[in-house]
């Protein structure tokens, strides 16, 4: 099945133990991260999860124990809720490297729309290359995750990394303020600054998820290269050698700081996550440690 070929159900278990972060407030706008969710009257109840150390025990179904000897949290939808919009690159960028950015980032989309569907929020995963996809919204439990699953399985990569097209469509197709996340290697011949900040100017909050393969930071080649740009189709000849190594790696990484900046002069997050690192590491490492999730 599909759900299982991105997350293994051991995985999923542990996910349901965290919820998604956001920093910014946002007027009339309620999360279903608030301790709020489990219990009070006008609440409309839609599914349970499982208890986990820490939780409310009032609202764990005990006629449900009684029953089956288990400890299951009832879980209850507050509105009008924070949006949360997850923009996924699918250029052509994303299948360099040995080991695949597209794959990975499709395992960390799932991971964090299945957090999303434990705890009831409503998230909306949007491909992208040089314009906007068609969007797939994720909500209603943890019921609703194989949708989710056969939706980012069947996304193929495809077409040129366009930041500032795909900014234009985001604010016009969206225009309510959220959390924005954006799974991406970054990677674009033209300058993705400049669209990041328009976005953050518009009042989204940014969480930016930078992926790279190992060969994209640190390129293992020596001698004489013709590299080949999937995304333009252009070549470039050069020589390589261990002092141009360091120069490119040095160039990589000043890059990431400034993709880096652009989030947390806005009150928003970063972090950069080799494909060598397993997801469940970067879900409970770095996105963890940067309060993506809590």
């Amino acid at each position: 099945m599909a759900t299982q070929a991105l997350i293994d159900r051991k995985f999923l278990e542990k996910l349901e133990r965290l919820t998604i972060r956001w920093r910014k407030s946002f007027p009339g706008l309620v999360g279903g991260h608030n301790s709020s969710r489990f219990a009070g009257p006008g609440q409309e109840f839609l599914d349970h999860r499982h208890f986990h150390h820490g939780d409310d025990l009032r609202a764990v179904n005990w006629r449900a124990y009684l029953r089956l000897e288990k400890l299951f949290l009832k879980m209850f939808q507050i509105e009008p809720r924070v949006p949360v919009r997850l923009l996924l690159d699918t250029s052509l960028s994303m299948t360099t490297g040995s080991a695949s950015k597209f794959a990975y980032a499709r395992r960390l989309a799932a991971a964090l729309a299945y957090v999303g569907l434990v705890r009831l929020d409503t998230m909306v995963i949007v491909p992208f290359s040089g314009t906007l996809g068609e969007p797939h919204t994720c909500s209603g439990g943890r019921h609703r995750f194989s949708p989710v699953a056969d939706f980012l399985t069947a996304l193929t990569p495809h077409g040129q990394t366009d930041f500032l097209q795909v900014a234009r469509q985001f604010v016009n197709r969206y225009m309510q303020r959220g959390l924005l996340v954006i799974v991406s290697d970054f990677l674009s011949a033209q300058d993705c600054e400049k669209p990041l900040q328009y976005l953050a100017e518009f009042g989204h909050e940014l969480f930016l998820v930078q992926l790279w393969a190992e060969e994209d930071r640190t390129p293992p080649w020596d001698g004489e290269l013709e590299l080949l740009d999937v995304e333009t189709g252009q070549r470039l000849n050069l020589d390589f050698d261990a002092e141009a190594r360091l120069r490119y790696t040095e160039e990589f990484d000043t890059h990431g700081d400034q993709v880096q900046k652009v989030a947390l002069r806005n009150g928003g997050r970063y972090v950069g996550i080799p494909t060598s690192m397993p997801v469940e590491d970067a879900i409970f490492g770095p996105i963890h440690s940067a309060q993506g999730l809590r």
